[in-house]
């Protein structure tokens, strides 16, 4: 299996397998390259319908060239815990930071979600952030503040009064169930608007069938993060069968 970076002539090929139709794991088997070498490539180049080979090249060089510029001249930097590959870990957190922000979030703000998902303790400082990022602390405050309204973080103080921010399983149940609330006022805000345009007329039945879809969802997500979280409590839960 071929190694290091992708060549222009597979980034074009790519491109054609993507207009294709093709999934990442075709395109991948006939690269001759892994799969998470083609998803990478495509997500942080402008996704399923963004991506343009000629643009995906030129903004890899691009990448290249400012790594080149920011290395450090000293020694080495320290080896990563569990013996992981530093340069796929960076790559691997520009891929997930990318898909975040497809996702809507902006810039910094996927930065940070995406470091505090890649650390193994799921916590860390806004002093740790903004060394990591090396970025400024309000930039570090703000895009907390904006993950903890989504639910998506929360916050601990140590015995220190320091701020810890941390993502863990119980983080996401609550981000689905401020999905769900969220969906419930747009519920009843669609049913409202029946009476005020009239049950019988086309705007009418359109908000009531909006009402109903999103009660339908509401309830089937509400169900589902209940079960995972279910699942996963009973997973980590420590098994005390056969103790005495």
């Amino acid at each position: 299996m071929p190694g290091g970076r992708l060549t222009q002539e597979e980034r074009r090929r790519i491109a054609l397998g993507l207009a294709d139709g093709l999934a990442y794991a075709e395109i991948a088997r006939r690269l001759d390259r892994p799969t998470s070498t083609i998803t990478r490539e495509v997500l942080r180049n402008g996704g399923l319908t963004g991506y343009r080979a000629d643009l995906a090249h030129h903004a890899t060089e691009r990448r290249a060239h400012r790594r080149r510029q920011a290395a450090p001249r000293g020694p080495r930097a320290h080896p990563q815990p569990h013996g992981r590959d530093a340069e796929a870990l960076r790559e691997y957190e520009e891929s997930f930071t990318a898909l975040l922000m497809r996702s809507g979030l902006p810039r910094m703000t996927a930065r940070v979600l995406t470091s505090l998902y890649t650390t193994d303790a799921g916590t860390l400082t806004a002093a740790e952030l903004v060394a990591r990022l090396q970025v400024s602390s309000a930039s570090i405050s703000k895009s907390v503040a904006f993950l903890e309204g989504q639910g998506l973080v929360r916050r601990e103080r140590d015995d220190r009064r320091r701020e810890h921010y941390i993502v863990d399983d119980d983080v996401w149940y609550q981000s689905m169930m401020a999905t769900v609330r969220s969906n419930a006022m747009l519920a009843e805000t669609a049913r409202q608007g029946v009476s005020v345009l009239g049950a019988d007329t086309p705007a009418a039945v359109r908000l009531a069938n909006i009402a109903r879809f999103v009660d339908f969802v509401g309830e089937s997500i509400t169900r589902a993060a209940e079960q995972g979280r279910e699942i996963l409590s009973a997973k980590t839960a420590p098994d005390t069968s056969d103790r005495g």
